[in-house]
């Protein structure tokens, strides 16, 4: 008992809890199962032994990073030295062939590298280096000579190379020689590096490649722990120690909006790493380098400014979770090049969080919290048997080269597409509360896909992970309606009072908004011939019945044949199929609906094109 109160145990909280739910299911209330299958407790039992996890050094700021990532390397300077100046720890140098690059990104030139980096005080900056297709060692050898061209002694460099192979495999889907070469050769790169007294990690494990293409968190660690357990054997076959082996890597780890989640999976990368070091025999392993990043998924095109609170929530969860340094994307990065007031903000989040609102100042604040506590230890668990898994495959190569990892990946995927499609799982401005008519959000190049390559070719092939980002199926559907010559619209029948209909209506408005169907609000309608009348002078050919199950009881099966006869080429009713079994329309909306599927039938009634 501490200052006259006695400590609340789990079962005070329990009955309490009990009290709200009125007899309600806990289970079912209170207990989620996660996207990995293991479930989570919002009162889980309180741990005794709960502690800081180690990581960023206690008090410490995380470094902001900022994406240097326009094709023009004069350009990427001004960028370099406008988001260095305005307050940016380091830049990470986007290089065309890197998977993060999305259709931009500097030439891989020595001529490139050195005018983006003009003026830019390499020894007071971290440089990040994201390149992709095996341009690693050449780009790392680049930036090498170019730092001794300017003198610059390597031990006052902190320059991340970024080698990361198996992730370049992962994307391209070919490698050109095999696994045990490439291993070798990756190897002899951070020989010579560290040679030269390069010591910032320069070998990179990155998650963000297994996320973009639909990983679950526990995947995304897995193949994190796998890809950089690789390396580490890489390392010690070219003759480091365990310990400078563990050193010289790092990890990307993707900062998500899932919150808890997000702090979580940064808990448990630390304590995954150390567990495989100790297997290795490292008694004392040295601390993980992270580096998170926002992610690119769930970034929408649609409402864009709605990606400021999603990136400002996972860069508070990447901060707390213990990233050493964070790069927000800025909110405009699906819609093409981010212009400098979008870039900007990224970093400007960053420093609001740490400069007002010191989140940096306490090390590891989510220790001891009973619900982060146990999703860390279900993320540890799930993720080691996993990463066991793929060792027994024979590694995070093979089991890229087998198909077993896409495999798994596109499971994960395809359940979680259905939740959004669903709208289980919301995307707010996009799936609801869609804006139509908004403004363009202004970027310096639009993005475009990149056109179709040839089958990649080489000793070692596999399918290559292609990323995905959640909101595209509903923009491709606002896209069609907007190239339609006349806005597409669906007529609402509300009929009876306002209460009747007025929930209802609101939720169909909603739910066709989200595919660029306009569906004006009326008043309501107290006969089926008003409605129909109104129909017709709307000049819309899909119709909405809305109203209360008590008019659909009596009244569905004749409103919906009058508003065919009246030209309606397609009918929905707002509410559940038992509402109207015979009503004879032709679907169904309600919470839970399929509503991707509902937009595409009616954008399929209207003759719109969503391709």
């Amino acid at each position: 008992m501490e200052h006259g109160f006695p400590e609340a145990t789990r079962e005070d909280w329990l009955r309490l809890v009990e009290a709200v739910l009125k007899g309600a299911p806990y289970d079912k209330r209170l207990v989620t199962r996660t996207r990995d299958g293991f479930t989570l407790d919002a009162l889980p039992p309180r741990r005794s032994d709960a502690a800081p996890i180690a990581g960023r050094a206690p008090g410490a700021r995380w470094r902001v990073i900022s994406r240097i990532e326009d094709p023009d390397p004069v350009a990427a300077n001004a960028q370099a030295l406008e988001d260095l100046e305005g307050g940016s720890d380091g830049i990470a140098l986007i290089f065309a062939s890197a998977p993060s690059a999305r259709g931009f990104g500097l030439p891989e030139t020595a001529e490139a590298i050195s005018r983006a980096l003009d003026a830019v005080m390499l020894d007071l900056a971290t440089l990040r280096v994201e390149v992709g297709k095996f341009q690693g060692r050449n780009i790392a050898l680049a930036l090498a000579a170019l730092a001794e061209k300017q003198g610059l002694p390597p031990t006052t460099l902190d320059i991340r190379f970024g080698l990361d192979p198996i992730g370049d495999f992962a994307a391209l889907g070919a490698a050109p020689i095999e696994w045990e070469a490439l291993s070798a050769r990756l190897g002899q790169t951070v020989t010579t590096l560290r040679s030269r007294a390069y010591r910032a990690p320069m070998v990179r494990a990155d998650g963000r490649i297994h996320h973009a293409a639909g990983a679950t968190d526990v995947q995304e660690l897995a193949a994190v722990l796998a890809t950089a357990l690789a390396y580490l054997r890489a390392l010690e076959g070219a003759g480091l120690d365990l310990v400078d082996a563990a050193r010289s890597i790092e990890v990307a780890i993707t900062a998500d909006v899932a919150q808890f989640a997000t702090m979580a999976k940064l808990r448990a990368l630390r304590l995954l790493w150390a567990r495989a070091l100790e297997a290795c025999g490292v008694t004392e392993p040295p601390p993980l380098a992270i580096h998170a990043e926002t992610a690119w998924r769930s970034l929408t095109r649609r409402d864009a400014h709605v990606n400021l609170l999603r990136s400002t929530l996972a860069a508070f969860a990447g901060g707390v979770g213990g990233a050493d340094s964070l790069t927000v994307l800025p909110f405009s990065e699906a819609l093409g090049l981010p212009d400098g007031f979008a870039r900007r903000l990224a970093r400007n989040t960053q420093f609001v969080l740490m400069e007002e609102s010191n989140l940096h100042r306490v090390t590891d604040p989510a220790a001891g919290a009973g619900a982060v506590e146990e999703h860390t230890d279900k993320l540890s668990e799930a993720a080691w048997e996993l990463f066991r898994a793929i060792e027994r495959k024979g590694g995070m190569v093979e089991a890229l080269a087998s198909g077993m990892w896409q495999a798994m990946i596109e499971q994960a995927r395809i359940a979680r597409m259905k939740d959004i499609a669903t709208r289980r799982a919301p995307i707010t401005g996009t799936s609801e509360f869609p804006l139509l008519g908004e403004a363009k959000t202004a970027v310096l190049a639009p993005a475009a896909a990149p056109p179709p390559g040839p089958p990649p070719e080489g000793a070692l092939l596999c399918e290559p992970l292609q990323p995905h980002r959640l909101a595209e199926p509903f923009e491709q559907l606002r896209d069609a309606a907007e190239r339609a010559p006349t806005p597409p619209q669906v007529f609402l029948a509300n009929l009876g009072d306002h209460a009747a209909f007025a929930a209802r209506a609101g939720f169909a408005r909603n739910l066709f908004g989200a595919g660029g169907i306009l569906a004006p609000m009326n008043s309501g309608f107290a006969t089926i011939e008003d409605a129909v009348v109104a129909f017709r002078a709307s000049n819309a050919r899909l119709v909405c019945l809305c109203s209360s199950d008590e008019f659909y009881g009596g009244h569905a099966t004749d409103a919906v044949a009058a508003l065919r006869q009246a030209g309606a080429h397609a009918v929905w009713l707002a509410g559940k199929p038992e509402a109207a079994p015979e009503g004879g329309v032709d679907g169904f909306i309600f919470a839970g609906c399929d509503a991707l599927a509902v937009i595409t039938s009616a954008h399929r009634h209207l003759g719109l094109n969503s391709l």
